[in-house]
């Protein structure tokens, strides 16, 4: 299992923003496509300001639901998807 740390930098009632320490692109991607399919979600994106310090940072903002509920949500949503692909694949390898 993979460990990120999380530091949050901003937090408001609708907005919050925050860097994913020793995360991907792909992971981020992955994060910000699942937060787009939140009905509540009014901004999901990332940057990465230069690529030697590979540190994403993320906002999210949302139409009055706690940000970070809604991020939450949307990381244990994509949990789901990876373990149901891992586990469709591996039935496919045998």
């Amino acid at each position: 299992m993979i460990q990120m740390k999380i530091d949050i930098l901003e937090e408001k009632k609708d907005k919050i923003i925050f860097e994913l320490k020793d995360a991907s692109h792909t992971i981020c991607n992955a994060l910000k496509n699942e937060l787009w399919n939140d009905k509540h979600v009014k901004v999901a994106t990332y940057a990465v300001k230069h690529p030697l310090v590979n540190v994403p940072k993320m906002i999210v903002e949302t139409d009055g639901e706690k940000p970070r509920k809604v991020v939450a949500d949307a990381a244990k949503r994509l949990k789901k998807t990876c373990e149901k692909f891992e586990s469709e694949f591996s039935k496919e390898v045998k």
